[in-house]
């Protein structure tokens, strides 16, 4: 079983609450902890307690990572109806830093890092104790090598990276084990048809918070008849599933840079990563999504 610490800007688009759920219905995953990152992290930090709860994981520490404590919307706030990260059952960290740091020295066995926002926060605890990097590997979604979004032959900067580039330099920089999902494969995943309406009709209470969630996200942006055709495209899924397993992904050792404006780049000079830049088994992995979803059949 992977140990896992979750690294996330959950709360302002919707992937990363279906990977949280996909994650905590993941037999292979030992969850020890959820930290969040990049603004309202707050915010953030009681979104991921509240789901922790509905699916009876208070045992999973959560903290309050590195952010500005502001953002210009807040689509899920509906969902979250005043729920406050004081209110968590479970343990409640204002330093998610050093919950972060605290969760990755405290395990028996190394621990890896998963990160589906900005690396803001994983930034943060290297700098105050660049020694987790020895005892941990980093796995995120981050960047576009060879393809953009929806499917565009022109790469571009990709938002978990150029939102902060320091902080992902830094996480380049340090050493620890790096295997990446760029846009190259995670901006590929998307539900609709027969698998959405499988979604549609999963029982469970998990799968409901991630509907209820989504239909507050849709209602933010005007687009509440999205959440009962289709899924938005679910890029952090395709990290949570790195955390345990690569089978149907062809993976490629690639030596990278990253540019000022956040651009990722082939670099024989660069740092060795491990990315998933192309798909054996796309509809394996699309199964696979639904059944830790909660979905029969």
């Amino acid at each position: 079983m992977t140990r896992v610490l979750l690294d996330t800007d959950i709360g302002t688009d919707i992937d990363d609450t279906w990977a949280l759920a996909m994650l905590l219905n993941c037999p292979e995953i030992d969850l020890a902890a959820v930290v969040t990152t990049h603004g309202d992290v707050g915010y953030r930090a009681a979104l991921a307690a509240r789901i922790l709860e509905i699916a009876g994981r208070t045992d999973v520490a959560v903290g309050a990572g590195v952010g500005s404590g502001t953002l210009e919307r807040y689509p899920q706030g509906e969902w979250l109806a005043g729920y406050q990260l004081a209110d968590y059952r479970g343990e409640a960290r204002d330093d998610g830093v050093d919950l972060f740091i605290e969760t990755i020295h405290q395990s028996a066995d190394p621990v890896t890092v998963v990160v589906i926002g900005p690396a803001s926060t994983a930034a943060a605890a290297l700098q105050r104790d660049p020694g987790i990097a020895a005892k941990a590997r980093f796995v995120g979604m981050h960047g576009a090598l060879r393809c953009g979004y929806r499917g565009s032959p022109d790469p571009v900067p990709e938002y978990n990276v150029f939102i902060d580039v320091d902080a992902f330099r830094a996480v380049l920089a340090a050493e620890w084990e790096i295997t990446l999902t760029p846009l190259d494969t995670c901006g590929d995943v998307l539900l609709r048809d027969d698998r959405y309406q499988r979604f549609l009709a999963a029982p469970s209470d998990l799968a409901e918070a991630v509907r209820g969630n989504y239909r507050a996200w849709a209602k933010t942006f005007d687009a509440e008849d999205l959440a009962d055709r289709r899924s938005t495209t679910l890029y952090d899924t395709v990290a949570v599933y790195l955390a345990f397993a690569t089978r149907g992904l062809v993976m490629e050792d690639v030596r990278i840079a990253i540019a000022d404006d956040g651009l990722m780049t082939e670099d024989q000079n660069g740092r060795q990563v491990s990315a998933a830049l192309g798909w054996q088994d796309f509809d394996g992995f699309l199964d696979l999504l639904l059944d830790r979803l909660g979905c029969s059949g």
